[in-house]
């Protein structure tokens, strides 16, 4: 029998995006991100000017999600959450988010906003676990396909001072 191997996160680097776009395709046929904006992305997430916080989740030497974040003052924004389809149901979601959240309290923000596909409960239902709440939609906001976002908030608790709200009365598995 032999030892799963577990996912290891590491910050995503331009070698990176060929794996990444072909998880995004996969996952995000319609509206799947090009190569240049990965590249715009990653030019702003090093140095001490850094507003962006990208990370890749690899198994081995295979690439099984990916997630981002950017940041501009007290707003933080989850670009992309990506978790390759065998391993939906892991856990891997919740520690990719949790990663971003880690970086939104570093970078000092006081909320943290997404957009969500409308049709993408199983997301919504990770966002919720984590406290993010609905605070409205944006029509035909996912193109070409025309389909609407829900937009999501997570305000800082007041008394933790962080973005990154504890995980621990929270469950972790996501159900796909």
């Amino acid at each position: 029998m032999t030892t799963p191997v577990i996912p290891v996160l590491r910050e995503m680097r331009w070698w990176d995006i060929d794996s990444v776009l072909e998880l995004e395709r996969d996952l995000f046929p319609e509206d799947a991100w090009s190569r240049g904006m990965f590249w715009s992305e990653l030019a702003h997430s090093r140095g001490p000017e850094a507003t962006r916080r990208f990370v890749v989740a690899e198994e081995g030497e295979r690439l099984v999600g990916y997630a981002g974040l950017a940041s501009a003052g007290e707003l933080a924004d989850v670009q992309t959450i990506a978790v390759a389809r065998d391993h939906w149901g892991t856990g891997l979601g919740s520690v990719l988010l949790t990663e971003l959240l880690r970086a939104a309290t570093a970078f000092e923000c006081a909320e943290v906003m997404l957009e969500c596909r409308i049709d993408n409960i199983r997301a919504q239902k990770l966002y919720e676990r984590f406290g993010f709440e609905a605070i409205g939609f944006r029509r035909g906001y996912y193109q070409p396909g025309n389909v609407d976002a829900l937009v999501m908030r997570l305000t800082t608790a007041p008394d933790s001072g962080s973005a990154a709200v504890s995980t621990s009365e929270r469950g972790t598995e996501i159900n796909g």
